[in-house]
């Protein structure tokens, strides 16, 4: 069937709302666009913590003109309390606007459906759950971080076909493309701290920076360590990012996404090495998968994630939403896994 109207006017919105992603938290990236006489006059997007939400930008946009006839699209319901910023709702209130349509509701239970309400109230028509999937995807680690105060977790990594994250210790090139390892940059953009364990950091020495990502700022750098020094020379704390490095020593994964969820910290993307994706799964604390996959064979000695492993294969994570893309020579896998022992 094709897209009505309202559907197409939300994937205007959800366009402006990617404009922010990466760029906003702790708060979630909203895209709103304002149309009159079936033609859009004005568009916004949130740009940066305690800079005007999207929906008061867009207004800003708008001018001077008369909005009676106006709808607001926005991707997440409006702000209905003070925070950094006054409530978009009275903002929305006071342009005359005739009509708003929701994307996704604030999942926060305190404020769900609070501005629906509100605006009701003012005597505005309200619509929502317009493309809500869509508009609630797109805020999926702030989803989680507001509701249970812990971030969101993407276990990524570049594998070989037998499942090794390295070559042949005599052998130091990559193992993904340069296309796939630039898409993994494009990921670290998009996410507030990157996490290793202190074997990858005495190995590697990666920077786990997102350079060549035009626009992006640098996440926070984690090393868990549970023993032995770290190397003080490594470049996570001799670059020009050395104060975004944390350092947790004798913690459980557990415990450090906790404390991290308390710094606000709202997504976390474990890049390894196979001991701290091991305990990623074995503990049920990944979200989202995001492997790439290279088309060759390694024997390397280092398992892509060497925890303990399900008991029954009943029990082991199965990837739901499953995507297949080709990047590069690579193959990329992203999905949600769910364990056998989780309802469904």
């Amino acid at each position: 069937m094709p897209e009505d109207r309202d559907e197409k006017l939300m994937r205007a919105a959800l366009a402006e709302a990617r404009k922010g992603v990466g760029k906003v938290s702790p708060n979630p990236a909203v895209g709103a666009v304002l149309v009159q006489r079936s033609r859009i006059i004005a568009t916004g997007y949130h740009r940066a913590v305690g800079l005007p939400h999207a929906e008061v930008e867009c207004l800003t946009a708008a001018g001077n003109r008369s909005l009676r006839e106006a709808t607001l699209y926005v991707t997440l319901e409006p702000c209905s309390t003070t925070g950094r910023t006054p409530p978009c709702t009275e903002a929305i209130v006071r342009a005359g606007i005739r009509r708003v349509v929701i994307g996704a509701l604030d999942v926060n239970p305190a404020h769900a459906g609070r501005a629906v309400r509100q605006l009701k109230a003012a005597g505005l028509q309200v619509a929502s759950g317009v493309l809500a999937e869509e508009c609630a995807r797109l805020n999926e680690a702030f989803n989680r971080w507001i509701v249970s105060g812990e971030p969101f977790v993407i276990a990524k990594c570049g594998m070989s076909l037998d499942g090794r994250l390295t070559r042949p210790p005599d052998d130091p090139r990559w193992l993904t493309s340069a296309a796939a390892r630039r898409d993994g940059r494009r990921l670290r953009a998009e996410v507030d701290a990157i996490l290793i364990g202190a074997e990858t950091l005495r190995k590697d020495d990666p920077r786990l920076t997102t350079r060549g990502i035009r626009g992006a700022r640098q996440p926070w750098r984690v090393v868990v360590s549970r023993s032995g020094p770290l190397p003080p020379g490594a470049r996570i704390f001799t670059d020009r990012f050395a104060d975004r490095t944390l350092i947790y020593r004798k913690k459980s994964l557990r415990a450090v996404l906790k404390d991290l969820g308390r710094k606000q910290v709202t997504s976390v993307l474990i890049e390894g090495g196979g001991e701290i994706l091991g305990e990623a799964f074995d503990a049920h604390l990944v979200d989202k998968v995001q492997f790439y996959l290279a088309p060759l064979f390694t024997g390397g000695p280092v398992l892509t994630v060497a925890g303990k492993g399900a008991g029954r294969s009943a029990e082991g994570a199965r990837i739901r939403e499953i995507r297949y893309e080709r990047i590069g020579v690579d193959l990329r896998v992203t999905g949600y896994p769910r364990w056998g022992a989780e309802k469904a």
